[in-house]
Parts: C-alpha cells; sequence; structure tokens
C-alpha cells in the first residue's frame, strides 16, 4: 500500500460499532461468536465434502469449493475483531491495521463478486452446451477463471486502498461501523473527496454491476433453454440446478448494491450496520447453507459421510 500518505495526522481510529447497545454487548458477542464458528463448520464441511467425494471432483464443486474458502478468510478478516471490541472498553484501531483489514475486506469482497459470475457461467455452459461442457470447462479453464477472479479482486482492492488512505486525516477518528469499510472511513478525511469517491464508485458498478449484468445474461440463454425443454420434469430439474446459486447471487449483489450502489447524501446512516451484517455475516453462512440444502449431489455424499440412508438414484 504504497500510496498511504506519510503525512498523516491521525494514528489509530475508533470503531464506534455497537457502542450505542452498551447493555447488549456480551449477549451480541456470544450471537457473533456462534455465526461465526457456523460459518467456519459450514464452509469447512462443504469443502471436505467436495475435496473427498470423487463424485464431486468437476468445475462447478471446484468454483463451489474455492468460493466457500474465500468467505472463510473474508469473514477471518472482519468478525475476529468484532468479537474482541464488544467485550473490550477501547474500541480502537491503528491506521495501518485499518487500512490492512480495507484492502483484504475489499480483496476477498471483489473475489466473491467476480466468483459468484464464474459459477453463473459454469451453469450457462452446463444447461446450454451440456455435450460440450466437460470440453469447454476443462481444468485449464476453471484454474485460470479462479485466478482472473482473484487476481482481478485483490488488484481492485489494492487501487481502492490506496485511493482512500493517500488522503490526510487529521481528525475526527470516530468511524461509524464495526470495521474499516471505504465509506466510512474516507468520511474523516480533511480533504476533498469528490473525485477520489467518484472513482471508488465507478469501481463498485465495475466489481458489483458488470458480473451481475453478465450472470442476467447468462441466465436469460438458460432462461431459453429449458423453456424449450419438452418435459416437466426435465424443467424442474434444470431449475433446481439454478436455484441455490440465484439465490446467493440476488442476495450477495443486493446487499452490496445498497451499500455501495448509491447516493453521496444517502450514505454511512446506522441502518448501513444492519445491512453490512447480511453481507459480512449472513451471507457467508447463507452460501453454505443453501449449497448443501438444495444440492441433491452434495446432500447425498452428507447423508453417506453421516451414516444416513441414501436413494439410489441422485437426480
Amino acid at each position: 500500500m504504497q500510496g498511504i500518505n506519510r503525512t498523516t495526522v491521525l494514528t489509530q481510529f475508533i470503531l464506534v460499532g455497537f457502542s450505542s447497545l452498551e447493555e447488549l454487548q456480551l449477549l451480541l458477542f456470544v450471537i457473533f461468536l456462534l455465526l461465526y464458528l457456523t460459518i467456519l463448520m459450514a464452509n469447512a464441511t462443504i469443502m471436505a465434502v467436495i475435496r473427498f467425494s470423487r463424485t464431486l471432483h468437476n468445475p462447478m464443486y471446484g468454483f463451489l469449493f474455492i468460493l466457500s474458502f474465500s468467505e472463510s478468510c473474508y469473514t477471518f478478516v472482519i468478525i475476529p475483531q468484532l468479537l474482541v471490541h464488544l467485550l473490550s472498553a477501547t474500541k480502537t484501531i491503528s491506521f495501518v491495521a485499518c487500512a490492512t483489514q480495507l484492502f483484504f475486506f475489499l480483496g476477498f469482497a471483489c473475489t466473491n463478486c467476480f466468483l459468484i459470475a464464474v459459477m453463473g457461467y459454469d451453469r450457462y455452459v452446463a444447461i446450454c452446451h451440456p455435450l460440450r461442457y466437460t470440453l469447454i470447462m476443462n481444468k485449464r479453464l476453471g484454474l485460470a477463471l479462479v485466478s482472473l477472479s482473484g487476481v482481478t479482486g485483490f488488484l481492485i482492492a489494492l487501487v481502492a486502498t490506496n485511493l482512500i488512505c493517500g488522503m490526510p486525516f487529521c481528525g475526527p477518528n470516530r468511524v461509524n461501523h464495526y470495521f474499516c469499510d471505504m465509506a466510512p472511513v474516507i468520511k474523516l478525511a480533511c480533504t476533498d473527496t469528490h473525485v477520489k469517491e467518484l472513482a471508488l464508485f465507478s469501481l463498485s458498478i465495475l466489481v458489483i454491476m458488470v458480473p451481475f449484468l453478465l450472470i442476467l445474461i447468462s441466465y436469460g440463454f438458460i432462461l431459453n433453454t429449458i423453456l424449450k425443454i419438452p418435459s416437466t420434469e426435465g424443467k424442474r430439474k434444470a431449475f433446481a440446478t439454478c436455484a441455490s446459486h440465484l439465490t446467493v447471487v440476488f442476495v450477495h449483489y443486493g446487499c452490496a448494491s445498497v451499500i455501495y450502489l448509491r447516493p453521496k447524501s444517502k450514505s454511512a446512516s446506522h441502518k448501513d450496520q444492519l445491512v453490512a451484517v447480511t453481507y459480512t455475516v449472513v451471507t457467508p453462512l447463507l452460501n453454505p447453507l443453501v449449497y448443501s440444502l438444495r444440492n441433491q449431489e452434495v446432500k447425498a455424499v452428507l447423508k453417506r459421510v453421516l451414516g444416513m440412508p441414501v436413494a439410489t438414484k441422485v437426480s
């Protein structure tokens, strides 16, 4: 992060977080701790099931494995510090630590956006070109798409972090959030931020709207293909294949749009923290639950692991 301004006066910030709910700090700690442990166990279970079941060694589950790993890292950047602050009287974070948290948060968040779009393309190939699926979605292309998602995500995070942390911060130092996010931090800069906010808004469009539009285009072709399937059962199976991915798409991009794609005058309200809880805690928990509960192959493997009876034919 070479763009950090060396003339910065502030050396630390105060994360206001849930300070207004002082009497509920212990309860919030227990709730977030349980949610965090559930997220880690759920994602670890998905990764273990995919890793040790040969029937799931295909591109679709490879992308799901990477997404689960990225989501686990994503929550690790935020929730442990939140838990510490819920039990601590001082809720400070150094300038460097704040910049580091912002970088990794944005890096994994951007990577997840691109990975979900990649999974949409995978569904498009699987349904619209089933006979050529293994030829098109080979291991080489899968690794290239995952690598491109990660590299692009962290490059964008580096640019955004340098744009924000390259500004002078000379007070106040109270961040109206429970972690270092773009809008709450940039509000504390003691300089004109309009140009950099426009640049950050452009990056947000690139990260959120471009993948979302590509997913919509993919599902446009998917819907057209499904409607041509003659049997009702065939249509049902095809829709079921896409349902879990679509659920994640609308929750993930919907929450991100509420926070990052709106006018400045409506930003940084206290309601942001409630929305932030959705995309930093609920969404990482939703992904493994949705994919495990709605995916017949994953459910079948989980049942075998748990010693439960499994139907002889898995659709």
